[in-house]
C-alpha cells in the first residue's frame, strides 16, 4: 500500500513538473497578445470557475456536511476580502478556513 502511494506521487510529480519544463523551455516564443494564448487563458480560468463552482454545489467530503448558506457566507466574505486587500490572495485563502471552521462549529 505504501510503496504505491510513492509511486503514485512520483508519477503524479513527474507529469506536473515535466510540462512546466517544457513549458519554461517554450516560453520564450509565446505572444502574450496573441488570440491562442488569450484562449488558453480563458480556457484556464473558466476550468477553474467550474471546479469551483461544483465544490460550492457538489461538495464531498466534510465540505459536504456544511450548509449551503455557510459556504455562500464565506465565498461572498473572502470575495469582499480580496478586493478589499488590492487582489492578494493569501488573505482571502487564510481567512476563509478559519471562518469555514469557526461558522461550522457555532451554526451547526
Amino acid at each position: 500500500m505504501a510503496t504505491n502511494i510513492i509511486l503514485a506521487i512520483l508519477v503524479t510529480s513527474f507529469a506536473t513538473y515535466i510540462s512546466r519544463f517544457f513549458g519554461v523551455l517554450t516560453s520564450e516564443k509565446i505572444n502574450e497578445k496573441s488570440k491562442i494564448y488569450r484562449w488558453f487563458n480563458c480556457l484556464a480560468y473558466s476550468t477553474l470557475a467550474a471546479l469551483i463552482s461544483r465544490i460550492l454545489i457538489f461538495p464531498s467530503g466534510d465540505l459536504g456536511e456544511t450548509s449551503f448558506l455557510i459556504r455562500i457566507i464565506v465565498i461572498l466574505l473572502s470575495i469582499f476580502i480580496f478586493f478589499i486587500t488590492k487582489r492578494n490572495l493569501v488573505y482571502p485563502t487564510v481567512f476563509s478556513a478559519i471562518i469555514m471552521s469557526l461558522l461550522n462549529s457555532y451554526l451547526t
